[in-house]
């Protein structure tokens, strides 16, 4: 079997990490693998399959010999270095938002659109983890009627936000319990985290919705191909440490049965249906968090709609939402 060469861009970050336990879980054909990261971090091991391997700098020389290129390190990380490893013959796989809107970069999750893989010019882009949640769980109903219009509210957790959002989230739990409410700091996110909700991730805009919140419209539009479906979300900050959670209200084209979504989503690959409300059976965070399904419960007839169905959708964001994702997409690349 033919090996590949690796780079991990961003390897220290949390779903740098998730990247690495992913790739030999799944026993990716690495040959060989190239953790980057910032001057910070140079000098430093991360363990793959039982080697310690140092970290070298993240440069415009990074990528010679390399075949793919695995990016979450930012933004303008990435608008910074991944023509540079395009130019050096490898292909980029991007986790952040720097390239997801561009007409001729694919936004793919395998699921959804796997053909558009191959129409890449050098860079694929990782939807935004929130989006990918939910457009595997649209999928299976959008197979079987299109999709009108869908509200979306999100409860995403803290690593959603790196590694600085954990820490901040245990930071401020700690003082609290302890009793030293006073000293609690928040940088990470706009106001404290531990014990509360927030309204409000990314930066407002003039349209009063967050940058958030529009790349789930946009993303999901594109991944469907389907500029006609209304989409309005509100995207939420919640103290847990991981999986997202999604309430979906989806109104269709055609009328739908229960029994005909509850089946569909039941035979769609990575989907996991808990769906079982009179004994308590529903997704949680706790239930998806290290899984790489998304799961799907709480599968109900909207009463507000002719055409409507409700249900409550989770997933850990790190795996399926960003790491999990990337790599299904390196092995579609790899097989094809």
């Amino acid at each position: 079997m033919r090996k590949y060469n690796i780079a991990v861009a961003g390897v220290t970050g949390a779903v740098g990490k998730v990247f690495l336990s992913i790739l030999e879980e799944r026993k990716f054909p690495v040959g060989n693998l190239l953790p980057l990261a910032s001057h910070r971090s140079a000098g430093k091991k991360v363990l793959f399959s039982g080697q310690e391997l140092e970290i070298k700098e993240l440069n415009k020389n990074s990528f010679k010999n390399i075949d793919i290129a695995l990016f979450s390190a930012g933004a303008s990380i990435s608008k910074e270095f991944a023509k540079y490893a395009v130019e050096s013959g490898a292909v980029v796989i991007d986790n952040s938002s720097a390239f997801r809107m561009e007409k001729d970069v694919p936004l793919v999750v395998p699921e959804v659109n796997a053909d558009k893989i191959f129409s890449h010019s050098g860079i694929i882009a990782n939807p935004n983890c929130s989006t990918i949640i939910m457009v595997v769980a649209l999928k299976p109903i959008y197979d079987i009627s299109s999709i009108k219009r869908v509200i979306v509210s999100t409860y995403q957790a803290v690593s959603g936000a790196g590694a600085g959002g954990i820490a901040e989230l245990e930071e401020q739990t700690r003082k609290i319990v302890c009793g030293k409410s006073g000293s609690v700091r928040y940088k990470t996110f706009p106001v404290q985290i531990a014990f509360n909700v927030i309204p409000h991730i990314d930066i407002f805009l003039d349209n009063g919705y967050t940058k958030e919140e529009m790349k789930m419209v946009h993303e999901t539009q594109k991944i469907f191909n389907d500029y006609s479906m209304k989409i309005s979300a509100t995207a939420v900050r919640v103290p847990v440490f991981t999986s997202h959670s999604e309430s979906l209200s989806i109104e269709t084209n055609d009328k739908l049965s229960l029994e005909a979504v509850r089946d569909a989503l039941h035979n769609a690959d990575g989907i996991k249906l808990m769906d079982d409300f009179k004994n308590a059976v529903y997704p949680t965070t706790l239930n998806s968090s290290n899984k790489d399904d998304v799961y799907v419960g709480r599968l109900r007839d909207d009463i507000s709609s002719d055409n409507g169905i409700s249900m409550w959708v989770v997933g850990d964001q790190l795996r399926k939402g960003a790491a999990l994702n990337a790599i299904q997409i390196a092995e579609i690349l790899i097989g094809g």
